[in-house]
């Protein structure tokens, strides 16, 4: 059995304190190999390196048996070996880890009666794990927020961005990606704040939401689907909370899990009305280089899945949920021409779709990139109008810059 830890490249740390103000590091005494520093270290600064220290075997009781696991790792590592799955999509065998760095809680076991992360959690002598989860147990998730925003995302109307609040949000800590580019990585990689409820969170953004008199509430990333329990709960809370008919309950989301029956629960059962998916690009290999997604066959089934939800929307919500889709644009990451094949196809599904094109600015690990000029994310949006679609919005250095021509709204 292969041990991996972690060290840090003194040529390559800036000191920026990443690791050790918003990156958990479970065992600070030693390595555990969960390797969510090298994950989400800003500079790549965190190599990763084959341990070949001695280690021993203690005893742990998973699911009311005894089991001998190696010592100084961490729990998602010992139930792999005594033959638990873990999974990046969810409904594959076993137990669903995608975000690997702590804060989404998908992959959580009881352990020694507690709901504690398998992925950022290190094995001990005697600890007793339940690998199935109670039935009524309460889910957890790390946010950020809530904070009022006169923008909005992906699924905000476009005629109402503008300079007043139009709505509140909350951003979900974990993701299922790993953009080199992360717009948010702050969020994405945080795995050290308090975890909170789908209860405590409703509760704080319908208290925001009286505060700053708006209507529209918002939930982004990070990746806010992977803990679908969690986000279900969230809903129907905020809901509950919010049932006059002018409150909006808006996703946000990279759509990479949003199967056909995660939707209808979304929509039917938890009441939201607003969706923005963005599924980053058409070819396979513009996404992969976007999302540093590597395994070829998960990129694929992340790629269909969002341009399936895209569709899947359209064809059964049309009439009560507002959707939004988003392109991430810098001509490092897409080519104009795939942009227009993104067009062309988005244009097939409803040319009236609103289409946010976000320009990609340099942050997280691709500091080397140039943020598009004004006139570059002009050029986008005029090559996505000549594809059909009529509701072209582009983000820019100078604001929002709404449908050239008369864009759908009801």
């Amino acid at each position: 059995m292969t041990f991996l830890r972690s060290i840090r490249d003194e040529k390559l740390c800036r000191g920026c304190g990443f690791c050790e103000s918003v990156v958990i590091c479970p065992a600070m005494d030693g390595c555990v190999g969960c390797l969510a520093c090298h994950k989400g270290c800003p500079y790549r600064a965190r190599r990763v390196i084959v341990d070949e220290g001695e280690r021993k075997k203690v005893t742990i009781r998973v699911d009311g048996a005894p089991m001998q696991v190696h010592e100084r790792i961490t729990v998602k590592r010992a139930l792999r070996s005594i033959g638990i799955a873990f999974s990046r999509y969810p409904g594959d065998e076993g137990i669903f880890a995608p975000c690997e760095v702590g804060g989404c809680y998908s992959c959580s076991v009881v352990i020694n009666g507690e709901l504690r992360r398998s992925c950022v959690t290190p094995v001990h002598s005697g600890m007793e794990m339940e690998t199935t989860l109670p039935e009524a147990y309460t889910p957890l998730r790390i946010i950020h927020g809530p904070e009022a925003h006169r923008v909005g995302g992906k699924a905000t109307p476009w005629w109402l961005k503008g300079d007043r609040y139009i709505e509140v949000a909350i951003w979900a800590a974990g993701c299922c990606y790993a953009c080199p580019q992360c717009q948010n990585y702050q969020v994405t990689y945080d795995g050290r704040s308090k975890p909170v409820s789908p209860v405590d969170a409703a509760e704080l953004v319908t208290l925001y939401r009286c505060r700053y008199g708006v209507d529209r509430m918002a939930i982004s990333g990070g990746e806010p689907t992977l803990n679908r329990r969690w986000l279900i709960q969230y809903f129907k809370e905020l809901r509950s909370l919010n049932p006059d008919r002018e409150a909006r309950l808006h996703l946000d989301s990279n759509g990479a899990i949003l199967t056909k029956e995660y939707l209808d629960e979304l929509v039917l059962d938890a009441g939201v009305t607003d969706i923005g998916i963005e599924p980053k690009g058409v070819h396979l290999e513009t996404f992969m280089k976007i999302t540093a997604i590597e395994d070829k066959v998960l990129a694929e089934r992340y790629l269909t899945t969002s341009w399936e939800a895209v569709k899947y929307v359209v064809d059964n919500y049309r009439d009560r949920v507002f959707l939004g889709v988003g392109l991430p644009y810098n001509k490092e990451l897409i080519a104009l021409d795939e942009v227009r094949e993104f067009g062309d196809r988005l244009a097939s599904i409803d040319p009236g779709i609103q289409l946010c094109v976000l320009d990609y600015f340099p942050t997280f690990r691709r500091l080397d990139i140039q943020r598009p000029t004004v006139e570059e994310m002009l050029r986008a949006k005029r090559v996505l109008e000549e594809a059909g679609l009529k509701t072209v919005v582009v983000q820019t250095s100078m604001g929002h810059i709404g449908p050239t021509r008369h864009g759908t709204r009801p």
